[in-house]
């Protein structure tokens, strides 16, 4: 896989105090990567550092290959991006909007416009003025624009922010489809957990200014690291508890309601067998076992033991 954003050992400081600690990831073309943490992590810090719109105070940034310490230029030859809000001219057209834009961008064509235009979805509304533009719309012309010049990055800072779930699932399609079918190394950073999960191929989960785990999303919601959940349903749930102590479970493992118990399984193949002959045999009923889907959310506040973070 082509890697073209990578970072090497980045940390930041705000006085004396650390707020990214040493952090080293690599993104690649034809990817949506998620860069996960509660807010106050430490994402727009990062994203700024990889801008160039904040100095860093140690660890390289390399984006198509390209170091911004020795050719910055070159560099962000390669990158755009949407910091916050994208910034517009109201009182232009969408496509005038795009036209200005142009005029600092070598090389981009009005073929070119056409295409982003159709990328995003604007062609019916590109020669309205933005000041009748939603939210959602607004995201997407700037998401025009930061593509418009073909970058082999596409840096997108909380994009989704104040959009509703329509405009939310419109932006989605179009960061895979940029990636997948352009090429793309899409760079998404949020708080939004479900939407990464649906978005993302990779999420980079960062809490504190550390970055605690780099993983596809398959493979974060899999059955690695003993997060296989089963649930049993059982009565009567007391002697059903009384045997998984018997049996050594510890406490943060198990999960007891009315009517099941949901049991976090290192090892399916034996200890599920194990214990459905233990609860039989100590005289629990047995009405059904299932396997529970682990999202995300619940693998995130697993890693970090609450997700709590409070870094600008």
């Amino acid at each position: 896989m082509q890697t073209v954003l990578k970072i090497e050992n980045l940390s930041k400081y705000f006085g004396s105090r650390k707020v990214i600690d040493d952090i080293s990831f690599e993104t690649y073309a034809g990817e949506v990567f998620g860069f996960l943490g509660p807010n106050g992590a430490g994402k727009t810090t990062t994203i700024k550092m990889i801008m160039g719109l904040l100095s860093r105070d140690s660890g390289n940034i390399f984006i198509n290959g390209a170091d911004t310490k020795k050719d910055f230029e070159g560099a962000m030859a390669n990158i755009g991006g949407i910091v916050e809000n994208p910034e517009m001219y109201n009182y232009l057209t969408g496509i005038q909007n795009l036209r200005q834009y142009k005029r600092v961008r070598d090389g981009v064509t009005e073929e070119r416009l056409s295409e982003v235009v159709r990328l995003v979805g604007l062609e019916n509304r590109i020669k309205d003025k933005v000041k009748k533009y939603s939210l959602g719309m607004k995201q997407r012309l700037g998401i025009a624009q930061s593509i418009m010049h073909r970058p082999k990055v596409l840096i997108l800072d909380e994009p989704t922010n104040g959009l509703d779930p329509a405009g939310i699932k419109e932006l989605r399609d179009i960061f895979k489809k940029m990636a997948h079918e352009e090429n793309v190394g899409v760079f998404v950073s949020s708080h939004l957990l479900s939407e990464m999960e649906l978005m993302c191929d990779r999420v980079g989960i960062i809490v504190n200014g550390r970055l605690i785990d780099v993983k596809p999303v398959a493979e974060l919601t899999s059955s690695i690291g003993g997060r296989l959940v089963y649930r049993f349903t059982v009565n009567p749930i007391d002697r059903a508890l009384e045997i998984l102590a018997s049996m050594n479970y510890p406490a943060d493992k198990i999960n007891a309601a009315a009517q099941y118990i949901d049991i976090k399984i290192d090892d399916a193949a034996t200890e599920v067998s194990l214990i459905n002959a233990a609860f039989i045999n100590g005289g629990v009923s047995l009405f059904g076992v299932s396997r529970l889907e682990q999202k995300l959310e619940d693998i995130f506040i697993e890693l970090t033991g609450g997700g709590g973070g409070q870094i600008a």
